[in-house]
């Protein structure tokens, strides 16, 4: 049970995280400059638990000092042997098989689920907890950015924050994501961005005028368009072209 909790789940979740960086499917959970430091990570890990099964199980806490047990009769080992655990030493049993029942589940379902996008309705549920400011957002401000190559994230940066829409009016787009609703008549163009790992996925969203029935919720698509200033001076994103397309291998932007 110990090798199993320690050196056994380490093995299992190096081996699952070396195959999913093969099969470049590692992205779905990791930004792709973090990919081969988890991958080298994995190599350590197991690297170390073949080291450790050179050792017999408990000989990497014996370090060959003498620790002055005493006699297996000495009469305090045995009062010792025979007292009741302590309340501290049950709540450390009892962590210790909650946890590993909790990490054997989490092992189990990396082996038996396929890897996986955040689902469509993670992401509406986290649009518009914060204002979106993602990656390219200084180059924004600073008006020396190259729009040519803004993806959902940067344009999500310039709608929310730009003053002078005006300089963005006319500016051509091409943009992959997902339509998802809008309040007002249209919908949205939605993408997931992350910066380090799919917990700190954010929600980036454009307004795209598309007539709201045109496309399912959750559909991926490729949009041709120009970027429009209403005469309020809010954005958004006028089509030429819209088409439907699978989800991409890699369903996020960095």
């Amino acid at each position: 049970m110990t090798r199993w909790l320690g050196v056994g789940l380490a093995s299992v979740v190096s081996v699952v995280t070396l195959g999913l960086g093969l099969t470049g499917r590692l992205t779905l959970y990791i930004s792709p400059e973090s990919v081969w430091f988890a991958c080298a990570a994995a190599v350590v890990t197991l690297a170390g638990a073949i080291w450790s099964f050179a050792l017999p199980l408990g000989d990497e806490e014996d370090h060959g000092h003498d620790h002055g047990h005493g006699d297996a009769h000495d009469p305090g080992n045995e009062e010792a042997d025979a007292a009741p655990a302590s309340p501290r030493r049950v709540l450390a049993v009892a962590g210790t098989v909650t946890g590993g029942v909790v990490a054997s589940g989490v092992v189990i379902a990396a082996l038996v689920l396929p890897p996986a996008s955040l689902s469509v309705e993670l992401a509406m549920s986290r649009a518009g907890e914060q204002t979106a400011l993602f990656v390219g957002a200084d180059d924004v401000t600073l008006g020396v950015a190259d729009t040519a190559t803004f993806g959902v994230g940067d344009w999500a940066s310039v709608f929310a924050t730009a003053t002078n829409t005006a300089a963005y009016d006319g500016k051509t787009v091409s943009l992959t994501g997902f339509v998802t609703p809008a309040d007002a008549d249209g919908v949205n163009l939605t993408r997931l961005v992350i910066t380090h790992c799919v917990i700190d996925a954010q929600t980036a969203t454009l307004p795209v005028t598309i007539d709201a029935g045109e496309f399912s919720t959750g559909q991926w698509v490729q949009v041709e368009g120009t970027v429009k200033a209403d005469a309020d001076g809010r954005l958004h994103v006028e089509p030429t072209s819209v088409k439907e397309i699978d989800e991409p291998g890699d369903p996020y932007e960095y």
